[in-house]
């Protein structure tokens, strides 16, 4: 069965006095700026004050009916091409700094495509200020005589307020000029000519109703949120030259109230609109800006630009601060300079550029997020969660939207036909704010005291006091007067006491009208004393003015003197000035044609080096060649000469095996392939022969005899492989307080000084020879344990047999004396080992048995 369709919830209805309809829709305007050039086409059109029209250009797609669609959009108010800075302030930024000055918080967006005047709207132009100088010179016409001293109020990093004395002020005020802050700028310098213009508001705008029995203050930040991270464009920090430091990004953290705000942002004290703007412009130049396709100045960054008031009442007296920190009241106005979404298809961005248009379009778009939740929660009753930590930019602004004061929104569009997709969803966006209400902020309480207490101590010296207070005085020092009431018809008291009062009274104001006339006499004869006085005095500065123009006479003829000797001299300068020509032109000329010799020089030079160059490189090439071929005969030499030892040691391995072959059966000896591939394999042990060389079994036992190491004093690690065989020869390596191991250790090399490892190998006539390398061992730094090779022993067991004797070498040349070289026993030339030794002649590291290696030093 299809389950009945629910109707959708009817919202309920607005009670009247309720908290719902203290709120305001988020005030959202148009401008629209001029076109650059005539003939562009134009697809924003004004129809109204509140209503403008898109139409589709050309070379756009149509809509279904094939017509051209045309698009109305409605605001608050909107802003022609002829709209002047003054209007545009006295509609939008006009009412936030009336409810700044009466504490009241606001936030003005200026939010649209690249190049559509949003830093000129908020910042302006020469001689055409915008909303920011003409909020800052409003606040100060509205508050100037009402300022604190400098240093009364000092911020602190909790996003609130400290208040301090009078004395403490100037102590801190006369600390801080002694030594110069450049965050404090000064009122005593003169305003940069760079923005001079700016400032210059020719329009006086100032706030009513301001309470003059408080004290103000003004304290000024700038900030920008670039790739989603807050930078303080005040902050100071060293120049270093060899390694700058980049810029530390800043947090977000929450107050006591539960706002937002900016954790370590450099705040600072103004007491004029030129000091605030200069700070501004100090900020506003490490804002970052590019170069785009759509933009030669294009903001890379979102800036904020907050505008805190700080405000407190005066005592009772009305002459210094209230010093209770809960009275006073802070109030902020942030005016925001959005950067401009754009699409990267059109700004052809790449690299950095990319990345920052990225983090803008996500920013906005999260802004725009937020905007529909708000709207949604508010049509719908739904309470769902407004993402504000998705982005830096609504996560600091989150309070307003929270009912934390009023919300403005600019929206400035561009009406040419190339944006007009994106001006499409600027228009979107706006329609959907506009349904976004605010929660109304509520107004301040007051402090209690009497009002005008600024202005009524003021007053007490005047005209007016003194009257009130003579009057109070007089009436004070007349007698009271009795009762006059009168209860029986037959009462004779109460009339005659009353006139007895009454004549007292008349008694006393005749005599105080006496004294009143004596102290009339006398003051206008002090009077007539100080008329004379002032005549003498004006009759003394008359003579002293004639003196004066005696003077400015002959000055004048002095002035009239030096200017025809200025115009003398300035004739003689002219004719300097064309004979310094001549000389100029003369040196010019000269240095042209030190600069062509100079240029031919330089060829010269350069032709110089490119043929050492040419030449360098064939040298090194002839160079490397020969060395090749070098290389290529060393090697077929070296391999020749091999091939000859090869058979020359095949030769002798058999006549050796022909001269001691015993007439007894012999072992079968390994191939000669077996012999070649176990001597080259030097390193590892071979495996035990079938066969040994055993003495004669009839011949009487000989006791066995160990011969002794020739460092037999030191202790000793003997290294004996478990692949070793037993030689059961009559001379056996034998090394007293050693300790014998099968595998190397750490453990025993860190208690000897010595080190020997028994290797065993066949020789070339397959017999087992024995090698004992020696070594010394070393502590490293690590804590460890090396060994360095000295030297090398080796035992070799051998037949009695065969004494023929033979050449060394068939082919050997002969000696330098000339004599031949000398016949030698065969087993004694066989027996001969080798052992390795780095550098030798001989071969890879070879040298003649029983030469110790040297060490190293």
């Amino acid at each position: 069965m299809k389950p009945a369709r629910t109707k959708t919830p009817r919202k309920p209805p607005v009670k009247k006095g309720s908290q719902t309809s203290l709120k305001d829709p988020v005030g959202v305007y148009c401008r629209v700026r001029p076109l650059s050039l005539p003939e562009q086409e134009c697809c924003i059109e004004v129809i109204n004050n509140t209503t403008v029209q898109l139409h589709t250009p050309e070379g756009y797609r149509l809509n279904r009916n094939g017509d051209y669609k045309e698009t109305q959009y409605s605001f608050k108010q909107v802003f022609g091409i002829h709209t002047t800075q003054k209007e545009l302030f006295d509609v939008v930024a006009n009412p936030l700094v009336d409810d700044l000055i009466h504490g009241k918080n606001g936030l003005l967006f200026t939010y649209g495509v690249t190049g559509s005047g949003k830093t000129h709207t908020m910042t302006g132009s020469p001689r055409e200020g915008g909303l920011l100088p003409r909020c800052l010179d409003m606040l100060f016409n509205s508050i100037g005589s009402f300022q604190a001293k400098r240093y009364v109020f000092k911020s602190n990093d909790r996003n609130s307020m400290d208040i301090q004395c009078e004395v403490d002020a100037l102590l801190e005020r006369q600390k801080r000029e002694a030594t110069p802050n450049p965050k404090t700028p000064s009122s005593k310098r003169q305003v940069d000519p760079e923005f001079a213009d700016m400032i210059n508001v020719q329009e006086f705008c100032k706030a009513e109703e301001v309470d003059e029995d408080s004290v103000y203050g003004v304290f000024v930040s700038y900030i920008e949120i670039y790739n989603n991270y807050i930078y303080d464009l005040l902050e100071e920090v060293p120049f270093d030259p060899i390694k700058p430091k980049p810029p530390q990004s800043k947090l977000l953290r929450e107050d006591k109230n539960h706002n937002m705000y900016v954790a370590g942002c450099t705040e600072v004290e103004v007491k004029s609109t030129e000091e605030a703007f200069e700070v501004f412009w100090r900020g506003q130049k490490k804002r970052r800006i590019a170069n785009t396709h759509l933009n030669h100045e294009s903001s890379r960054s979102h800036s904020v630009f907050n505008i805190k008031l700080v405000q407190a009442p005066l005592d009772a007296d009305g002459d210094n601060v209230l010093q209770e920190k809960e009275q006073i009241t802070i109030s902020q106005l942030s005016l925001v300079d959005l950067a401009g979404s754009e699409r990267t298809n059109r700004t052809k961005a790449e690299g950095n550029r990319l990345r920052e248009a990225g983090n803008i379009n996500q920013s906005l778009m999260t802004l725009r997020t937020c905007m529909e939740v708000l709207r949604e929660n508010q049509t719908y009753g739904t309470n769902k969660m407004v993402p504000y930590r998705d982005s830096k930019l609504t996560h600091l602004f989150k309070n307003y939207f929270d009912g934390e004061g009023k919300v403005r929104l600019i929206v400035c569009v561009n009406p040419k036909a190339e944006d007009y997709e994106e001006s499409l969803q600027v228009m979107r966006f706006a329609e959907v704010t506009q349904e976004v209400e605010v929660a109304r902020p509520t107004d301040k309480a007051m402090c209690g005291l009497t009002p005008g207490r600024r202005y009524r101590n003021q007053a007490r010296g005047g005209l007016v006091g003194d009257e009130l207070l003579v009057s109070e005085v007089v009436l004070q020092s007349f007698p009271p007067l009795p009762s006059c009431e009168i209860l029986d018809i037959n009462d004779e008291r109460t009339l005659p006491r009353l006139v007895e009062a009454l004549e007292k009274r008349h008694h006393l104001r005749q005599m105080m009208i006496d004294e009143f006339h004596k102290q009339s006499i006398t003051f206008k004869a002090l009077l007539q004393e100080f008329d004379n006085a002032v005549l003498n005095k004006e009759n003394y500065v008359q003579g002293k003015l004639n003196e004066k123009e005696k003077v400015i006479s002959g000055q004048k003829s002095e002035i009239e003197r030096l200017e025809k000797k200025n115009k003398t001299l300035e004739y003689k300068v002219e004719i300097l000035e064309k004979t310094t020509t001549i000389y100029e032109e003369d040196k010019r000329n000269l240095q042209q044609e030190l600069e062509t010799q100079n240029q031919k020089l330089q060829r010269q030079f350069s032709d110089k080096r490119r043929l050492e160059a040419r030449l360098q490189g064939m040298v090194t090439e002839t160079t490397m060649k020969w060395e090749k071929e070098c290389e290529r005969r060393v090697a077929a030499k070296q391999l020749e000469m091999q091939n000859k030892l090869w058979v020359k040691d095949e030769k002798l391995k058999q006549l050796k095996a022909i001269v001691i072959e015993p007439k007894t059966e012999r072992p079968e000896r390994p191939s000669r392939e077996r012999d070649r591939e176990k001597a080259t394999r030097r390193s590892v042990s071979p495996s035990p022969v079938p066969f040994l060389f055993q003495p004669d079994q009839n011949a009487p036992p000989v006791r066995l005899r160990h011969r002794r190491s020739r460092s037999a004093g030191d202790r000793w690690v003997d290294h004996k492989p478990a692949s070793n065989l037993q030689t059961e020869t009559v001379m056996q390596p034998h090394v007293p307080h050693a300790i014998t191991v099968s595998v190397a250790n750490e453990k025993a090399l860190a208690k000897c000084e010595k080190y020997m490892l028994t290797h065993q190998e066949l020789a070339s006539d397959g017999e087992i020879e024995t090698k004992l390398i020696k070594g010394d061992v070393y502590k490293t730094r690590g804590g460890g344990q090396s060994v360095q090779f000295t030297e090398i022993e080796t035992l070799k067991q051998e037949s009695p047999t065969g004494s023929r004797k033979r050449r060394s070498s068939t082919g050997a040349p002969a000696q330098p004396d000339g004599t031949e070289s000398e016949w030698t026993d065969v087993e004694t030339r066989c027996s001969v080992a080798v052992e390795m030794r780095a550098g030798s002649q001989l071969g890879p590291g070879y040298q003649h048995h029983a030469q110790p290696k040297r060490k190293k030093p």
